[in-house]
C-alpha cells in the first residue's frame, strides 16, 4: 500500500512540474501538439500506479516533454507553424456568415450562434467579423455602429490608477511583491499603521498602487 501511495504522490507531482515546464499556453490556448502533449503525460502518469513500469514511465514523460518543446520550436517556423497549429479562419464577414468556411472547420451553425450570445451579439448583422483562432476560440470584432462608448471615444482624458501590487495576503506580508516597488517591510508598516491598521495579522488583502503607492486595504467581509 505504501508503495502505491508513494507512486501516485510521485508522479502526481512530475505531472504538476512538467505541465508546468510546458508554459501557460499549453493551458490557456491549446494548440494540437499542447493537447496531445497533456493526454500523453496523463496517461502516462496514470499507467504504472497499477504496474511497476514506474521507470519506462519517466522515460516516457522525458520524451513526451521533449518531442513537444521541439515542437514549440519549430511551431515558430512561419512555414510549419500552418502545419503544427493552423491558420485563423473568417466565419463571419460584415454580417454575414461564410457557410463554406463554417463547414471547413467543423463548426456548427448552433455553437456559433451560442457563442455569439455569450459574447452579447444576438445579432449576427452586428457583427464585422468573426474569426476562429487556431485555439479553437472565436474572435468578434463588432461593427463601428455598435460598438461601445468609451472615455477615448469621447476624448476624455482618463487617469491611470496604477496596477495594485498585493503587499499582504491573509496577514502575511508579501516581500517579494516590495521588492517590485522598491519597498520594504518598514516602510509598509508605517504606511498601515497611518491608515490605522497597525497590526498586519488583521489584514486580509492589501495592495499597494505602483504609480502612486497608494494603499488598497481589505480586512475580509465577515457574516
Amino acid at each position: 500500500m505504501l508503495i502505491y501511495i508513494g507512486k501516485i504522490i510521485l508522479l502526481f507531482t512530475i505531472t504538476i512540474i512538467v505541465i508546468r515546464f510546458l508554459g501557460k499556453s499549453a493551458l490557456a490556448q491549446l494548440t494540437p501538439h499542447d493537447l496531445t502533449a497533456i493526454i500523453f503525460l496523463a496517461t502516462l502518469a496514470v499507467n504504472p500506479i497499477l504496474s511497476d513500469k514506474l521507470g519506462q514511465t519517466l522515460i516516457g514523460i522525458l520524451m513526451v516533454t521533449t518531442l513537444h518543446f521541439i515542437l514549440s520550436k519549430l511551431a515558430l517556423l512561419r512555414w510549419l507553424n500552418k502545419l503544427l497549429i493552423g491558420q485563423p479562419t473568417i466565419l463571419v464577414k460584415n454580417g454575414k456568415i461564410i457557410k463554406s468556411n463554417l463547414e471547413r472547420s467543423h463548426f456548427s451553425l448552433i455553437e456559433l450562434l451560442a457563442t455569439f450570445r455569450t459574447g452579447g451579439y444576438p445579432n449576427i448583422q452586428d457583427i464585422e467579423y468573426a474569426i476562429l483562432e487556431p485555439n479553437s476560440e472565436i474572435s468578434i470584432i463588432p461593427k463601428k455602429d455598435v460598438v461601445s462608448l468609451t472615455p477615448r471615444h469621447l476624448k476624455l482624458d482618463v487617469d491611470n490608477k496604477g496596477l495594485p501590487i498585493s503587499v499582504v495576503v491573509e496577514g502575511k506580508i508579501q516581500h517579494n511583491n516590495l521588492k517590485i516597488i522598491d519597498k520594504d517591510e518598514n516602510w509598509l508598516m508605517k504606511q498601515l499603521e497611518s491608515a490605522g491598521y497597525p497590526n498586519v495579522k488583521k489584514i486580509f488583502y492589501a495592495a499597494v498602487r505602483d504609480n502612486d503607492h497608494s494603499l488598497i486595504i481589505d480586512t475580509g467581509y465577515e457574516n
